[in-house]
């Protein structure tokens, strides 16, 4: 085993649900302790920047905003490169950090082995980073809260609904109450 192929803290489960949730619903941006990695700016993903986000816009130079497919107008995509890195990824860091979009400010790829959903194979520096965060269950809530959001996975995938491996994990984390017994967990 290499060290790029160590296990990575992600944390206690429930602490990690909270935050995702609340960067979900535009309350916070998620705290993902990525270290060096950079997966997620050099795997050829489209970054959606909604007609609100006039900070993130003001710093992405016009010539990299496309209209988003399917979206109303206003609603642009930044694309990558030809390497299929993030224009604005610069000598292995975010040259727009402070300003980036909200699709960064809430990626977490965490929400992956959250909710037993396997990372596309075109997105392969991704799918290992995600098979190397672990989890930790320090209260039984946790462990029923992680059943939950698998349990919502598996609901999602096995109606047939069409939906990327991203979409389905964070549908999971959103829809995971239904999957609880209240009773138990308070």
């Amino acid at each position: 085993m290499t060290a790029e192929d160590d296990p990575v803290p992600a944390g206690p489960f429930s602490v990690w649900l909270v935050g995702m949730r609340r960067a979900l619903d535009g309350d916070a941006a998620s705290d993902v302790p990525c270290g060096g990695c950079t997966a997620c700016c050099t795997s050829s993903q489209f970054v959606h920047i909604g007609p609100d986000e006039a900070d993130a816009l003001a710093h992405i130079p016009a010539a990299l905003q496309f209209p988003a497919p399917g979206l109303p107008e206003g609603h642009v995509v930044l694309g990558y490169d030809e390497r299929g890195h993030c224009p604005m990824l610069v000598d292995g860091a975010c040259s727009i950090y402070v300003h980036r979009p909200r699709t960064c400010r809430t990626y977490d790829c965490r929400v992956f082995p959250a909710a037993g959903v396997e990372v596309e194979d075109d997105k392969p520096a991704i799918a290992q980073r995600a098979a190397r965060w672990r989890f930790d269950f320090p209260a039984e809530a946790d462990r029923i809260h992680h059943e939950a959001v698998q349990a919502a996975a598996r609901f999602v995938r096995d109606r047939g609904d069409s939906v990327n491996a991203t979409r389905l994990a964070v549908l999971a984390v959103e829809m995971h109450d239904a999957f609880l017994d209240h009773d138990d967990t308070g």
